[in-house]
């Protein structure tokens, strides 16, 4: 998209801002001169209607106004309070991914596009649609099985335009982006630019939905021994980039309590089991439902907590589990060393400052947290306050850690909302401290010591293979040599050195290897002998 395209584009969303009056409620304390004079000029175009709402409302109306991809935005921005500042955060988190229908028509255009085939053929019945949010919409259909079964499912069909729609508003959120970190120096360790490749990256993987059914299908295969959580099964024949096909869940959404309490599910144990899960896929897979909020959540008629649309997932490598662990183990005991040493191993402090520091500030987090009952002792709370602390020792964004952060904020707000004595330490010390068990502790130095006794195995097993080679590479020369290859006399020197230097660093890796495999294996032998 051409820059002038994206100005045109921010143009309009500063001209929605203002007649929503979102312009009036931004707080002027620390803006610089000349963006206080912008705001200046544009209060007076707010609607009279609008100045009299509050400030969420404002917000939802606007971003309602701008469309999907600035509701997508605001949800993003919502998990974002050292970015937007608490009270905007707050009044984002309200913003309702609910937008209006598109026709059936549209719908059933969509899937003959993707799959080659008419909806009368793929499905025996397809109603009219349930659910719509900024990326697609839901609709009820009926399949027939190989036995001749009729069976319900449901249809997420994608938005019509919705990827030259969110390509175009792309522009003018990177314009915004890049113009804060140019201007707004503060704001450059919050990474605005990296902020918004996340949500663009994320976006772009929501609107295939082939990749959601593949979501579905690694975390059915993780999750298959878990004890009260499930998938629905994805029904590949009807699936494509345009439209998922899915096991229709017959349940009680988790946003319904009474409707769970009706149905005689315990609330109390729900909550555990739901954050407990969580835990397991974020520590356990590295594989995680990013966007588990009530309306994702059902439970069924088994009391198994079924989660659905995941077009949002998150995923960690080795370092930001480990991370992770170190830091949530390091809460729930009160060693804020500990917490301060894996802030400073991951590289999220610069090394420049101190690691006593960091841990003091750290303390002056968690003891007042764990002063509190049960009731009071929140994530969001806790994540709050790191942000805070997060300016005074120059830690940057980590946009790996961005949908995490914002999962687990939600998803402790639905296991409060199932009870509100919620205790989010408690229910995760199981899960964390036996990961920290299993991947820090002895049985983790075990198994490090048998892959170290495979991988010497595995080079023992290539020395006469690299030697055959070397072997070859050395009657190659000679006989260029012979050809008339000829080195001058220092360069023949050097060689015949390094030839012998790497003749005894040969050796003498031999010998290495020879006494790691003995030391491997002496271990091993006493861990199965005793």
């Amino acid at each position: 998209m051409s820059a002038f395209r994206s100005y045109f584009n921010l143009l309009g969303v500063g001209w929605v801002l203002a007649r929503e009056g979102v312009i009036n409620a931004l707080p002027s304390d620390g803006l610089p001169a000349y963006v206080r004079l912008v705001k200046a000029l544009l209060v007076p175009f707010a609607r009279p209607s609008a100045r009299k709402k509050d400030r969420s409302d404002r917000l939802g109306k606007a971003i309602s106004r701008l469309g999907p991809s600035y509701v997508k935005m605001g949800q993003f921005l919502a998990t974002r309070p050292d970015v937007v500042g608490d009270g905007f955060a707050n009044d984002l988190a309200q913003l309702q991914d609910r937008m209006p229908f598109f026709s059936v028509e549209a719908s059933k255009a969509t899937i003959r596009n993707s799959l080659g085939r008419p909806v009368d053929d793929l499905y025996t019945a397809f109603g009219d649609p349930i659910a719509a949010a900024s990326i697609a919409q839901v609709h009820p259909a009926e399949v027939t099985d190989r036995e001749g079964r009729r069976q319900k499912v449901a249809v997420k069909v994608i938005r019509p335009g919705i990827r030259q729609r969110f390509q175009e508003d792309l522009g003018a959120m990177y314009l915004v982006s890049r113009m804060q970190e140019r201007f707004i120096r503060s704001s450059r360790r919050l990474r605005p630019v990296d902020i918004t490749r996340t949500l663009e990256q994320t976006t772009r993987i929501e609107m295939d939905l082939r990749l959601e059914a593949a979501a579905i299908s690694e975390m059915t295969e993780n999750t298959a021994d878990d004890p009260g959580f499930r998938l629905p099964k994805v029904d590949w024949e009807r699936t494509g980039r345009d439209v998922v096909t899915m096991e229709w869940i017959d349940g009680v959404k988790m946003s319904d309590l009474e409707g769970l309490k009706a149905a005689g599910h315990n609330l109390e144990e729900l909550a555990v089991t739901l954050i407990q899960s969580f835990l397991r896929h974020t520590l356990r897979d590295g594989f995680f439902h990013a966007d588990m909020h009530p309306g994702n959540l059902f439970v069924d008629n088994e009391g198994m907590i079924v989660a659905v649309d995941m077009g949002i997932v998150g995923r960690l490598g080795k370092k930001e589990k480990r991370v992770l662990a170190e830091i949530l183990y390091g809460f729930i005991t009160r060693d804020y060393i500990r917490v301060a040493e894996a802030h400073f191993e991951a590289g999220y402090v610069p090394a420049h400052h101190n690691k006593a520091s960091f841990a003091q500030a750290v303390r002056a987090i968690g003891e007042p947290i764990h002063g509190q009952s049960a009731e009071t002792i929140s994530m969001g709370k806790l994540l709050t306050l790191l942000f805070e602390i997060t300016e005074i020792f120059d830690m940057s964004t980590q946009t790996q850690l961005i949908n995490l952060q914002k999962t687990m904020v939600v998803v402790e707000g639905v296991s409060r909302m199932l009870d509100p004595h919620f205790n989010m330490w408690k229910a995760s010390e199981p899960v964390v401290g036996k990961w920290i068990e299993d991947n820090l502790g002895p049985k983790r130095v075990l198994s490090d010591m048998r892959d170290g006794f495979h991988a010497a195995l595995k080079l023992a097993e290539a020395i006469p293979e690299i030697a055959d080679k070397t072997e070859k590479f050395h009657n190659e020369v000679i006989a260029m040599s012979e050809k008339g290859l000829r080195f001058d006399e220092s360069t023949a020197e050097a060689i015949g050195k390094a030839e012998a230097r790497h003749t005894r660093s040969g050796r003498v890796a031999l010998w290495l290897i020879a006494l790691v495999m003995i030391y491997l294996a002496g271990v091993a032998s006493f861990k199965w002998l005793g």
